[in-house]
């Protein structure tokens, strides 16, 4: 079962089923594995294990994509991107089409992601820094890096 990302920002992860065996308790006696059936749990941005499963999101989306490599340029223009969606009424897909480079710009929010919470916090900084303003909350700023995303692919 794959990552659902919802349009909200949230996310379905499947929850890998549970195994357990028969014991002699059940009455049967036997040692027979009964698979339970797999579940999911939906996480929202902040949650403990958003970051790690919006970058496994990103990864379904083309699994034969190479490592994320952030370039000066790329990161510059995700800066302005984030800031763009965050500060004003932009939609991510307004933001996208102003972008001159998409895949360098999407390949430096990958590079972010793939860092962890601590990377998003560092970028969140970095966007304040060059774009004014205070810095966006970690999961804010990852709820709009996996708009983003979305939108370029």
């Amino acid at each position: 079962m794959d990552i659902i990302r919802n349009d909200d920002g949230t996310l379905v992860v499947p929850i890998p089923p549970v195994r357990r065996h028969e014991s002699d308790d059940d009455g049967e006696g036997g040692d027979e594995v009964v698979e339970v059936a797999p579940t999911t749990r939906v996480l929202r941005p902040g949650e403990g294990g958003y970051d790690e499963a919006l970058t496994a999101w990103d990864l379904q989306q083309d699994p034969d994509r190479a490592p994320a490599v952030s370039t000066a340029s790329g990161r510059e223009e995700a800066m302005s991107v984030v800031h763009a969606v965050a500060a004003t009424d932009a939609s991510a897909a307004d933001a996208v089409d102003t972008l001159q480079d998409p895949e360098a710009s999407g390949e430096a929010l990958r590079h972010v992601l793939v860092g962890g919470v601590h990377s998003v916090e560092d970028f969140a900084a970095e966007v304040a820094d060059a774009e004014g303003g205070d810095p966006l909350p970690a999961h804010q700023a990852t709820k709009i890096i996996g708009e983003v995303l979305a939108e370029l692919d």
